[in-house]
């Protein structure tokens, strides 16, 4: 078995969703110990955004710029990362009501046609529905559902549609809210996900 660990916060070792998520990994690990884990952290190791250079190589074109090459390649590891991962788990705080840029630009190397979705006659068919993803979310306030805020909410509902469009039907999150609310008000949102992450682990 394998599970690909990425994190995409700014904070580094202050960050509620990279604490989290590296609970969740061990927690796997602890259920299943010969499990084989690859990590990417998308802040010290980020993957550039694409541009139009990036769409013509994948359309065939031959990279001229070194740089580029290398970014190419990086991009083509983080989706066989994927591809051969059957668990991956995901730290992705809520930055400005989404999710952060680094984490956008490794999701546009892995939503790729034919390689992890692909159009029939029938609509758009996901290829990645043999995969657990677990998305460990912080937010500094509460947008969950049912809550005042929760039209803002495009870091949750986005990934949800997008791994569901890849055809992900194991889907789950571990929501740490409110972590900005004050000392007691992350006490308690990280004590609330850490439960889920012990559920997770039953």
């Amino acid at each position: 078995m394998k599970l690909l660990h990425v994190d995409s916060s700014i904070l580094g070792p202050g960050s509620v969703s990279r604490s989290l998520s590296a609970d969740v990994v061990a927690a796997f690990a602890a259920k299943h110990p010969t499990i084989a884990v690859t990590y990417r952290d998308l802040v010290s190791a980020p993957i550039d955004h694409l541009t139009a250079a990036h769409l013509a190589v994948m359309n065939g074109a031959v990279p001229t710029d070194a740089s580029l090459s290398a970014d190419i390649g990086a991009g083509n590891t983080a989706m066989e990362e994927f591809l051969d991962a059957d668990i991956i788990v995901v730290g992705a705080p809520m930055y400005n009501f989404g999710i952060p840029s680094q984490l956008k630009a490794w999701i546009d190397r892995l939503a790729v046609a034919g390689k992890t979705f692909r159009y029939t006659s029938n609509g758009p068919e996901g290829l990645a529905g043999a995969k657990k993803v677990v998305i460990v979310s912080s937010r500094g306030g509460f947008f969950g559902p049912g809550s005042s805020a929760a039209a803002f909410d495009h870091q949750e509902t986005y990934l949800q549609a997008l791994f569901g469009f890849l055809g992900v039907r194991d889907l789950s999150f571990i929501r740490a809210e409110g972590v900005a609310t004050g000392p007691d008000g992350r006490k308690k949102a990280i004590s609330s996900a850490k439960d889920e992450v012990s559920k997770l682990a039953a």
